[in-house]
């Protein structure tokens, strides 16, 4: 089992910046990917950027250049920097973990956290 604590969600006026960080009870080399989603009301969740173990990172394109996704191997924590917000920004962020054993995959979600940017 692993847990993903998120934090760092918050009210922030468009053009500003915030950093969530997702904390993983395990050492984050056991994981296979990590990445954050968003969902906003009446929306699908969606993946915004990932991170495989290896550090390669891909994004959505209508955050490339704005968002930056990175690993700190040694608090176990995920970051995702988010740089000239905007209103379609807001949605509910969540932190995944991908965990392969054997043949299973094993997906892992944190509980979720507001990101509210007001135009």
């Amino acid at each position: 089992q692993v847990q993903l604590v998120e934090s760092g969600g918050g009210l922030v006026q468009a053009g500003g910046s915030l950093r969530l960080s997702c904390a993983a009870s395990i050492s984050i080399f056991s994981i296979n990917a990590m990445g954050w989603y968003r969902q906003a009301p009446g929306k699908q969740r969606e993946l915004v950027a990932a991170i495989t173990r290896g550090g390669s990172t891909s994004y959505k394109d209508s955050v490339k250049g704005r968002f930056t996704i990175s690993g700190d191997n040694a608090k176990n924590t995920v970051y995702l920097q988010m740089n000239s917000l905007k209103p379609e920004d807001t949605a509910v962020y969540y932190c995944h973990a991908s965990v392969v054993r054997g043949i299973e995959v094993y997906d892992y979600w944190g509980q979720g956290t507001q990101v509210t940017v007001s135009s």
